[in-house]
């Protein structure tokens, strides 16, 4: 397997671009499910998840092709309604291949999703949804089945605000007929984007990013050509390893709204960010975090957008494993997401963890060390905790961090990080 070897201590400097958002990209690309015509997707970063995702719509009878960050989807051959699981056992995201499947075929089939061991991430509040579209769901050997002969709309209220459901239930709901409200949906900019991106081909979506969202069903859905938002979570960790380095980052083709949650924290710390217009890309900015002085420990408790995003929450972790102090970080979205904790430990720092609580003591170094990347978000944190390190950090089973970050090292090293990858 691939390593990671860092030689830490050294500021990161210099600026930075954002790839588009993975966590985006991928229903984007499930949605092209719902239509025959072509759908073009802009600014399609290059992962491992985007692969298998494309992979996966091969399989099922779509054409793709891709070329540098675009990807267009065509019509191929009729379409399969099962999904294989050697691909779906690779992401926790091949879930969404069923409400697309279920609308356009009547039927749908996936072995139950892969990915982070971050907890159990059940797909309950999917099939209570589809149940209130009139769908029959079976689950045995494994494997999820769906069936109905029309999907007809109804009010449905999610016990939690799952992202997964909402983009879920948003693509079997635009063609079901009558009007469905999606009520506690999740409001994460991800939601926006593929409501754009379903609006584009015809659908008629109204509150995506509100709390109620209103779908009126369309019989068919066109083509069309749509570009991906930036990558938040990706835009917030560049952020924070500037923070954590003792530097001055500048990201490039960023939403600064969307990460707000975490730019008052970082602020909150005494980091100085400022923020502008792009001068190259409308209606995006320009991001630079600037450390200045002694950081002051925060505490944060993660909670569905707009509030402190989970995704962050092992990157400010290794960074308050570095502040004078302690802090305390909640989690609540996931039952099983403080598995760096004992990785960061071995490098130095000291954290205690009482259930869905770690409770930070900052250290005034941390020290490089072998450790291992048991989740994506996980592996960003060891790459900021060995950034920040005085010597060499090996980081081992990076696949995890190749599922979320497009040119990892090489990005970094364009800000001067002493970074490598061996093969």
């Amino acid at each position: 397997m691939d390593k990671i070897i860092i030689s830490g201590g050294k500021p990161l400097r210099g600026e930075v671009e954002v790839s588009g958002s993975k966590n985006s990209g991928l229903p984007c690309l499930f949605a092209t499910l719902l239509t025959d015509e072509t759908c073009v997707l802009h600014n399609v970063p290059d992962l491992v998840d985007i692969r298998t995702t494309c992979s996966l719509l091969t399989y099922l009878g779509k054409k793709v092709e891709r070329k540098n960050h675009t990807v267009t989807v065509s019509a191929n051959e009729f379409l399969k309604t099962e999904a294989p699981y050697d691909l779906v056992s690779k992401m926790r995201a091949s879930a969404l291949v069923l409400g697309p499947l279920l609308a356009r075929a009547g039927q749908a089939a996936a072995s139950l999703p892969g990915g982070c061991a971050i907890g159990v991430r059940p797909i309950n509040i999917h099939l209570a949804g589809f149940e209130s579209l009139g769908a029959e769901c079976k689950l045995s050997g494994g494997i999820v089945r769906l069936k109905a002969q029309k999907l007809k709309g109804k009010k449905i209220r999610f016990s939690f605000p799952s992202v997964g459901a909402t983009e879920n239930l948003l693509m079997a709901a635009v063609l079901a007929e009558g009007e469905t409200v999606i009520d506690n949906a999740a409001r994460e900019p991800e939601i926006v984007d593929l409501a754009n991106f379903l609006n584009e081909m015809g659908a008629d979506v109204r509150g995506a990013g509100e709390k109620l969202i209103r779908v009126v069903g369309k019989k068919h859905l066109s083509g069309a050509t749509h570009e991906v938002i930036p990558d938040r979570i990706e835009a917030a960790t560049y952020l924070i390893a500037a923070a954590a380095t003792r530097g001055s980052v500048k990201i490039k083709g960023a939403v600064a709204a969307d990460i707000k949650s975490i730019l008052d924290m970082l602020k909150k710390t005494g980091v100085k960010v400022e923020v502008a217009k792009d001068p190259t890309r409308k209606n995006l900015q320009t991001i630079r975090c600037t450390y200045l002085r002694e950081l002051k420990p925060s505490s944060v408790h993660t909670k569905p957008y707009p509030d402190f995003p989970t995704d962050v929450q092992a990157q400010w972790m290794a960074l308050m494993s570095l502040v004078r102090g302690k802090s305390v970080i909640r989690e609540s979205v996931f039952e099983n997401r403080f598995l760096h904790a004992a990785e960061l430990s071995r490098m130095g720092a000291a954290i205690e963890i009482r259930g869905t609580e770690a409770i930070v003591t900052g250290v005034p170094r941390l020290s490089g060390a072998n450790v291992m990347v048991s989740d994506l978000r996980a592996g960003a944190a060891l790459v900021i905790a060995g950034l920040a390190a005085q010597g060499k950090t090996v980081i081992h089973r990076i696949y995890h961090l190749d599922r979320g970050y497009e040119r990892l090292e090489s990005k970094l090293k364009k800000l001067g990080a002493r970074i490598k990858r061996i093969r």
